[in-house]
């Protein structure tokens, strides 16, 4: 899959009988997922057709072609909207950069963001694994590649 394009979710499964589904992992940015809006599963461009909240408010969506159970819903990266919040930031950008503790011990790069229920965590290439809550990231630099850490969330030297 190419690098213009941002994962905002999966086929999860059939919700109904006119070919909706759950999208599992969905993004936040709920307008990626609105009527007429352009999705890629699988890295094939498709429509949404319709878009509705199933049991417990999840994503819902109905694409104008047939698409298989677990197949990566992207969004092409120039529609997605600009973040002028400078807090603000996309998974997707977090990959690759270099990680280090205030004290400027570096920690590794990121390897992957890994979602779970409570906080997305972090998987750096040196093994350690940290939270991504306001309590460990103290900066996130994307101009400068980097994100800066609270000290003790990282397995001491």
């Amino acid at each position: 899959m190419g690098s213009e394009l941002v994962p905002v979710g999966r086929v999860g499964k059939p919700h109904g009988l006119d070919g909706g589904f759950f999208v599992e992992g969905a993004s936040e940015r709920k307008s990626v997922f609105k009527k007429g809006a352009t999705l890629y599963a699988g890295g094939e461009p498709a429509t949404v057709v319709a878009s509705r909240h199933g049991s417990g408010g999840r994503q819902v969506i109905l694409l104008d072609r047939q698409v298989e159970r677990g197949a990566e819903l992207a969004v092409g990266r120039a529609t997605l909207p600009s973040l002028d919040d400078g807090d603000e930031f996309y998974v997707f950008q977090l990959v690759g950069l270099s990680v280090e503790e205030e004290s400027g011990r570096v920690l590794g790069q990121v390897r992957e963001v890994l979602e779970y229920p409570g906080n997305d965590v972090l998987e750096l290439d040196s093994g350690a694994s940290l939270p991504l809550v306001e309590a460990c990231i103290r900066q996130v630099d994307l101009a400068g590649g980097r994100i800066v850490v609270a000290e003790g969330f990282a397995e001491p030297e």
